[in-house]
């Protein structure tokens, strides 16, 4: 006769066990995380298909008491699951051939990788898709937002790119489209997706509760990578909460330290790490580095919470980016006049109180990093002119005020298009006019304002980095701007580093991160050599020295 260890029934939203032995008890908070430790008698379980297939697994050990409809409950579940894991493995295959999509304009084509990302989110019911900049992100949310029971959905993105959106959904499918307005709720015209700005989601919070969105998107998903803490993020999570499909967009989903994924996926699937405690214990190091990267970002993908496919991986074979770091001097009194009240500050980060360090260490961050944007500002500038001389577009990268005072003013006669966060929505899609259309070559623009941005590709290949940003990502994502289709020439990004200052640490800071980003998302990817070609720009120096000498 079979050993009982226990009763196992459906209740009305999951399962309960009950009357279990205290070594099975033990074992099962070995094999159930989520189960309290502290807790006895009594445990409970949520009723998806996953935990079915684990309960039905678990009982194979430990067989329990069960009520014949319980039974089939309990195998239908884990039946489910099973034909879901093998639809999602026959998805992933190389020969897989995506469905066809209806409600595409004429002459518009969903890509084979891009309807496999659309069948797998459909499928899996939430994904994080990480693909290159440039592979079509857009175009892949719109094509799953085909699907009827994904309507009437909420796409979410910075606030610059909320008109960028409707035109390409508009452009590439037959659906209706409505841009919110405001951050106060108001009577929704008839629609099949609704455009959000992260700004906005707040204010609607209170809207999201009803499931009336049967789909989110969450474009540039890295803006909730600090989780439920802040306003937007609790509305995030409230609205990704009450839709059956969620799908996150982000070639560069960590910014920063590995722990950022946690927060990430609470917005997709917030089983498929655990508690942050689970998260914390079995994949962190300390409260920000993951211990092994390589092995958590193969984890995700084998869950099929995560596809990436890089350029090559689909095709499209662009050159390799032509990186060079330059090491420019930088004005020496702009740095000593900081130096006492930097002494001050950095004597306060280590014999201060715990919130005397703590915003002693960001005022010092602040105050060296704005000393040295302003300590190299001229040579960066002069640095441009030797390009903008030879009549090439350039992107220029900076991040304070006082910075682009001084390249305004010293290459104010290339009449510069500005795209910092001063300007309004309209300033910019006309400083992106004016760069594309060729009104300008010097199109100066802020570090962590550039995400999602399409079209500078047409007419730039080369960005300068005056000054660095603390994420190795945000470079990247600015390097995707130009690195992507429509780009016919070789993207050269050119660092003009000071080896005082703030650039130094921030040097060695970006590549811990850029190691922790580097093993999640694309895990087994050996770094490969830099390539790193100066010919021609040694060349373009030398005419513009030759030229000076003439003149």
């Amino acid at each position: 006769m079979t050993k009982i260890y226990g009763t196992l029934r459906r209740t009305g939203d999951g399962w309960q066990m009950s009357d279990v032995p205290p070594h099975v008890a033990i074992r099962l908070k070995q094999l159930f995380p989520r189960v309290p430790k502290h807790q006895t008698g009594t445990f409970n379980f949520p009723a998806d298909t996953q935990q079915c297939a684990d309960l039905s697994w678990f009982l194979q050990r430990y067989p329990m008491a069960m009520s014949l409809d319980d039974q089939v409950s309990l195998d239908g579940g884990r039946a489910q699951y099973e034909q879901s894991q093998a639809e999602m493995e026959t998805i992933l295959r190389p020969d897989y051939r995506p469905s066809e999509r209806q409600g595409l304009r004429p002459g518009q084509i969903v890509r084979p990788y891009q309807g496999q990302a659309v069948d797998l989110c459909l499928a899996r019911r939430a994904l994080l898709l990480g693909d290159d900049v440039g592979l079509g992100k857009t175009y892949t949310t719109a094509a799953m937002l085909l699907e009827p029971g994904a309507l009437p959905a909420a796409v979410v993105m910075q606030t610059h790119l909320q008109d960028q959106w409707r035109e390409k959904i508009e452009a590439f499918t037959t659906l209706r489209v409505h841009k919110i307005k405001g951050t106060r709720p108001y009577d929704l015209p008839p629609a099949d997706v609704y455009l959000y700005r992260y700004s906005q989601l707040l204010g609607w919070i209170d809207t999201f509760g009803d499931g009336f969105f049967k789909a989110v998107a969450f474009d540039e998903i890295q803006e909730l990578r600090r989780g439920t803490e802040s306003g937007k993020g609790e509305a995030a999570k409230a609205l990704a909460s009450a839709a059956i499909y969620r799908l996150g967009l982000s070639a560069t989903p960590i910014y920063n330290y590995g722990a950022e994924i946690w927060n990430v996926m609470q917005f997709l699937d917030d089983m498929v790490l655990g508690t942050w405690g689970d998260f914390s214990r079995e994949w962190l190091k300390d409260d920000r580095q993951v211990k092994d990267p390589e092995a958590l970002g193969s984890y995700l993908r084998e869950q099929n919470i995560m596809l990436r496919r890089t350029k090559r991986d689909v095709g499209q074979q662009m050159p390799a980016i032509n990186t060079i770091v330059e090491h420019i001097d930088s004005d020496d009194d702009a740095l000593a006049s900081i130096d006492d009240l930097a002494r001050q500050l950095a004597l306060k980060t280590t014999t201060g109180t715990f919130m005397e360090r703590g915003r002693a260490g960001r005022e010092l961050d602040l105050l060296v990093r704005h000393a040295t944007g302003v300590a190299k500002a001229k040579n960066v500038a002069r640095y441009a002119r030797i390009l903008l001389d030879a009549d090439m577009p350039v992107m220029l990268m900076g991040w304070h005020r006082d910075v682009y005072d001084i390249w305004l003013d010293e290459l104010g006669e290339y009449a510069p298009a500005m795209y910092t966060g001063s300007e309004s929505d309209k300033q910019k899609r006309e400083s992106v006019r004016r760069l594309v259309e060729g009104e300008t070559n010097l199109f100066i623009m802020s570090l962590r304002s550039g995400a999602g941005l399409d079209g500078l590709q047409h007419r730039c290949s080369t960005v300068i980095f005056g000054e660095l940003d603390w994420s190795p990502k945000v470079h990247e994502q600015i390097i995707g701007r130009l690195d992507r289709e429509g780009q016919e020439e070789q993207v050269t990004a050119i660092y003009l580093n000071t080896d005082e200052g703030s650039d130094p640490p921030m040097v060695e800071v970006l590549g811990v991160k850029a190691s922790q980003s580097t093993g999640i998302v694309d895990p087994g990817r050996q770094f490969a050599a830099r390539h790193s070609d100066k010919t021609r720009i040694q060349a373009l120096a030398e005419r513009f020295l030759a030229s000076r000498k003439a003149a």
